[in-house]
Parts: structure tokens; C-alpha cells; sequence
């Protein structure tokens, strides 16, 4: 099941996928957030309904206000490699702000005061489906709603300039999210990430320091995880920054990220 929330009659809506360019509503959701909040949810995307037709334009963020989104650095190991770092002993933790979010065929809008050293980070998203506390390692896939793509965009001068990354890592209206959530899906098919259509990273998903469940007992451990709360679970190598010469993103640039039997989002960054 391939649940998307919509841009509906000047809202949104959260719905069932049934084709490329159709979807059945779920009544009483505004979006996908707001559906997996119900425990019931997955009998209410399921249920029959009416279809309405859809474009890629009116693909909203997957879920447009997440509670938390949670994002792990160096996780996989020759990304950890090309940036300088050592292995982590436990995940890297930083937040990304729902003003980042857009949807997944959206423009990435940059003023010009932000635009220099724009970087792109594809990534699986893990999308949380019920409350989750404490929960150890091999009960982690009960919390899991399903996945989904971001690209955890960055402006690599503002991370570097401290040891916190928060800064570099949620500049407004930047992060390309969904095209939706997979309840099917299971980690293991390649992610890649293009470059005005160069292939510019690639590596199984299943390859992560930390794991999904990994990720969820650990930070679970921290505070709870609600429905709709989303993990992005770190960027393979190959990121601009990192190669010689370096390769920011500039003002009409498109990156696509797409993630086999997952789809794909495909952003073009506009400085204004």
C-alpha cells in the first residue's frame, strides 16, 4: 500500500495510490501525519472509495509537519571515509525543522545569501507508525509505518562552521520529501542519487552502519517516537563536497534520488 498526501482543492488530503496519476482519498486525514495519528490507520487507507485523478505538481510533502525529523549522519562507510570521520560507536543525531520540507517534484527556493556551497545527501526515510518507547532492537519493526525518500539537503559552509551541523542541515523550503510511504517496501534495493542526470551516488539501502531498527531502539532509548515522525537514515558517498573538485549545486540544478520498488523525487534548486 502507497499512501501520498495530496494537493486537493487548495489542501491537502492524504490517499491511497491506486495508479501513477490516481489515488482514493481517505477521508477525515488532511495528510499522511495526520492518518497514522489513528490506530486504526491502516484500515482506513485500505478502504474503498472514490478515485480522483492527480500530477506530479500536487505531490505535497509526504507528511508536511512531522513532530520530529531525525536525521543520521555518517551511516554508511565509505561516505563516514570520504568526509574524514571515524566509525561511529553510536548514531549521529541532528534535526531537520518541517520548514525544509517540499514535496517531491517541488522547486528547492534559495536566496541568494544562502546559495553558495548548496549540497546534495539522498536518503532512505523511516516512517514511524505507532508510538514507540524503550522499544529493543527486534520489536523495532512493529513501529515501522513504511518508507519513503528526502534528501537531506545541505549548505555546507553553515554545518562546518561548528560542531553542531543543525545549521547547515534545514535551510527553508529545501528537502525534497516522498513521493510516498510504502508499507511493502523493505530495505535492501539500491538508492541513487543524479545529478542533471548524472549518477552521482549509489548504494544498497540495507548498507547502514545503524539499521532502521538499530536507529529505533537507539533513539527510543532517548525520547519516544511518535506516528508520523520521520528518521532519515544517512547519505551514501559521493556528495559534492567531497569530491575534487567540489561540486555544490547551483541556481537551475535538478537532483533526482530515487530508491528501487521505492520511486523517486527529483528537485531543481532556484536562487532568488
Amino acid at each position: 500500500m502507497r499512501l501520498i498526501t495530496l494537493r486537493h482543492h487548495l489542501s491537502t488530503v492524504a490517499a491511497r495510490v491506486v495508479t501513477d496519476t490516481t489515488a482514493v482519498v481517505i477521508p477525515g486525514a488532511a495528510d499522511v501525519g495526520e492518518l497514522l495519528a489513528d490506530p486504526n490507520w491502516r484500515q482506513r487507507a485500505a478502504a474503498p472509495g472514490a478515485e480522483v485523478a492527480f500530477s506530479h505538481a500536487d505531490l505535497a510533502p509526504l507528511i508536511p509537519a512531522p513532530r520530529k525529523i531525525i536525521c543520521v549522519g555518517l551511516n554508511y562507510a565509505k561516505h563516514i571515509e570520504e568526509m574524514g570521520h571515524d566509525k561511529p560507536e553510536v548514531p549521529t543525531l541532528f534535526i531537520k525543522f518541517a520548514e525544509a520540507l517540499i514535496g517531491a517534484r517541488d522547486d528547492v527556493e534559495v536566496p541568494r545569501f544562502n546559495a553558495h556551497t548548496l549540497d546534495y545527501e539522498g536518503e532512505l526515510a523511516v516512517i514511524i507508525g505507532a508510538p514507540a518507547r524503550h522499544v529493543p532492537r527486534a520489536e523495532a519493526h512493529r513501529f515501522i509505518a513504511g518508507y519513503s525518500i528526502i534528501n537531506d539537503y545541505t549548505q555546507r559552509t553553515f554545518q562546518k562552521r561548528t560542531q553542531q551541523w543543525h545549521q547547515g542541515k534545514s535551510l527553508e523550503k529545501t528537502a525534497g520529501f516522498g513521493p510516498w510511504l510504502d508499507t511493502q517496501w523493505q530495505p535492501g534495493p539500491q538508492l541513487s542519487t543524479y545529478l542533471n542526470g548524472k549518477l552521482v551516488q549509489q548504494a544498497p539501502t540495507d548498507d547502514l552502519v545503524f539499521d532502521p531498527a538499530a536507529l529505533i531502539e537507539f533513539i527510543s532509548h532517548l525520547y519516544p517516537l511518535a506516528p508520523g515522525d520521520v528518521i532519515a537514515t544517512g547519505t551514501p558517498d559521493g556528495v559534492g563536497h567531497a569530491r575534487n573538485p567540489q561540486r555544490y549545486i547551483l541556481s537551475g540544478d535538478t537532483v533526482r534520488v530515487e530508491i528501487e520498488g521505492l520511486g523517486h523525487i527529483e528537485n531543481t534548486t532556484r536562487v532568488y
